[in-house]
């Protein structure tokens, strides 16, 4: 059985231009098939966070290393193919406004070359299951803020994959439509897909049994024992 942790963050430092860091010495390992909610005030760093871990940017310093592979040394080239392993639910939705609700949730599918009828098999059944079954045909700009989500969690999760990364994914929806998508999110990872909710909303997270690693002004201040900081690997060196 293979133990490497799918996702590995040493001495991890982030900044843009010359101010002080976003993040400053963050350093864990998530375990492949876990679960963790990322929590901590806004503005404590947790989307850029889930930017590095995306493989959307570089750390200024330290290392990552994702699905075994050291990110921070890839040439960028290489880094499609790892992101396509990666199911990411963002903030501000991020859908086409000129295709319809199942053209926005099969995009993963046919950038992996599915078959027609396969893709709209899956999208439908998805798309009943997070409550929109009457839209499949709507666009964007006809969407509540609420269901714009929900699109884009179908779109995050369609493909299946194996690390799921998600920046407040219940910021815009009821308590009970909550629920509902963390259920979803528990269903994936009950199949094997490590999933990581970043969230501030507290009282969401103490309903749950799972474990948080918890952000305050770019430090992580908590930090579970499945998602302990790394040993120092002598063979890498860190900037």
């Amino acid at each position: 059985m293979d133990t490497t942790p799918i996702v590995r963050l040493q001495n991890i430092g982030m900044r843009y231009g010359p101010g002080e860091e976003i993040l400053s010495d963050v350093s864990f390992e998530l375990a492949a098939g876990s679960f963790h909610f990322l929590t901590g005030p806004s503005g404590a760093g947790k989307s850029t966070l889930l930017k590095l871990m995306h493989l959307a940017e570089r750390p200024t310093r330290g290392w990552i290393r994702i699905f075994g592979k050291d990110v921070t040394t890839l040439p960028r080239s290489a880094l499609p193919a790892l992101r396509r392993r990666i199911g990411i639910v963002f903030q501000d939705f991020r859908l086409l406004n000129h295709l319809s609700t199942l053209e926005n949730v099969a995009l993963p599918l046919r950038l992996a070359g599915a078959k027609k009828k396969e893709i709209t098999e899956h999208v439908t059944e998805l798309l009943k299951w997070v409550g929109l079954a009457d839209q499949i045909n709507a666009r964007p700009p006809t969407l509540s803020g609420g269901q714009k989500q929900r699109v884009a969690i179908a779109r995050a999760v369609i493909s299946r994959p194996s690390l799921l990364l998600a920046d407040e994914p219940t910021g815009n929806v009821d308590e009970q439509s909550a629920m509902r998508i963390l259920r979803l999110f528990e269903e994936l990872n009950k199949i094997g897909t490590t999933v990581v909710i970043a969230t501030h909303n507290e009282s969401l997270v103490g309903q749950f049994s799972y474990p948080a690693l918890r952000l305050t002004d770019g430090k992580l201040i908590s930090c579970p024992q499945d998602a302990a900081p790394p040993a120092r690997d002598a063979t890498r060196e860190i900037a």
